[in-house]
């Protein structure tokens, strides 16, 4: 099922004391979501992921805009009836009843010609607990289960109704690191096999890359930039965006383009042809940096972290916004680490440069 959202606005009140002022959640957001694809909502606290999301499954209504499944407008139709699935973070079980009662609740208030009968509800309940893979805990109560069955319980209670858009409000965000890794690595696949199409809500940029089809960055209810995660990592459009993808962050330099030439403290790294001469701030991707003997970019050691695979040479810069900044390079890299100097030359396709301004990149 294709989404299509048209200029969807949702205001809020102001409350303040001093001051009462609208908040706007989101702002004039225009997004088309693919049939069947996974589509990650992304960005900080506080950005609007979570207002867009209540806004699709109609627990919220916008101030402004339409909302379309398909070719049909639903912007002024009731929850209950708009055929979503919702999973929530702190997963909603109750707790009161059995795994197989819970998955069967949603099926149990249909009414009408939608209602089944006990067995075909029992099948559907079935079906979507091997689907994700707690077939075997059906008799167990929630209190029962770990973190991740929980979910999976919540994730499968969703399913149950065959919904039309499948919701997920951080449904991660309550486990473990590993359990975290295991269960989004489910999501995945449970998603690929119902080809159902999915909005992913999360702040964690490693999250929604590694399991969305397209990302969605946020910031204070407009959208940043959308695409491909890989795309949108390699080709960010602006300062907000290429800070907050990226773990290790994007290092932060001020530098100055000058007759076609990038310099950092009065050093030329690299080649800007065709940027007019103007002060810039500069981002330089962890994995943008090759150690060598005769590199341009001449830096202060601070110390190296082996870390397997790689090793993370942390060193320091006059141009550098922080303290420290962070280069990733290969473990089996050859270059004396030892001293108190270490050199780098660039790789141009992860330097990006902004606007000190505006904060869009111009190159």
């Amino acid at each position: 099922m294709k989404v299509t959202l048209q200029n969807l606005t949702k205001k809020f009140p102001g409350r303040g004391r001093k001051s009462r002022e609208e908040v706007i959640a989101v702002n004039d957001f225009n997004l088309e979501i693919p049939d069947g694809k996974l589509i990650g909502l992304l960005g900080p606290s506080g950005c609007g992921k979570s207002t867009a999301l209540n806004l699709l499954c109609g627990l919220l209504k916008p101030t402004n805009g339409r909302i379309f499944f398909g070719d049909d407008d639903v912007t002024d139709l009731e929850p209950e009836k708009r055929e979503v699935g919702m999973v929530f973070q702190n997963y909603a079980l109750y707790p009161h009843l059995t795994v197989m009662q819970n998955i069967l609740f949603p099926l149990q208030n249909l009414k009408g010609a939608d209602r089944l009968s006990k067995e075909e509800m029992q099948k559907r309940a079935f079906d979507v607990a091997r689907l994700v893979q707690i077939d075997g805990l059906m008799d167990r109560r929630p209190g029962e289960l770990s973190g991740g069955q929980q979910q999976r319980v919540a994730i499968a209670r969703a399913l149950v109704k065959m919904p039309r858009i499948l919701l997920m409000d951080e449904p991660l965000s309550n486990l473990d690191a590993r359990l975290r890794l295991q269960t989004r690595e489910e999501i995945r696949r449970i998603q690929k096999e119902t080809k159902i199409t999915t909005v992913f809500v999360t702040h964690d940029q490693e999250e929604a890359m590694s399991i969305s089809d397209e990302i969605v960055v946020m910031k204070d209810g407009v959208i940043q930039q959308a695409g491909k995660p890989q795309e949108v990592y390699d080709d960010p459009k602006n300062l907000f965006v290429a800070r907050f993808l990226g773990n290790p962050p994007i290092n932060l330099f001020q530098g100055t383009v000058k007759s076609g030439r990038l310099y950092l403290a009065d050093a030329p790294v690299l080649d800007t042809s065709g940027i007019p001469d103007q002060e810039v701030t500069v981002g330089i991707r962890p994995e943008g940096f090759s150690l060598s003997k005769d590199g341009h970019f001449v830096c202060g050691l601070d110390r190296v972290e082996v870390m397997g695979r790689d090793v993370s040479v942390i060193f320091r810069h006059s141009a550098s916004r922080e303290p420290a900044a962070r280069a990733i390079i290969s473990a089996e890299s050859q270059t004396d680490l030892t001293s108190s100097e270490v050199r780098f030359d660039l790789k141009p396709g992860k330097v990006f440069l902004f606007h000190n301004e505006t904060e869009e990149r111009i190159g």
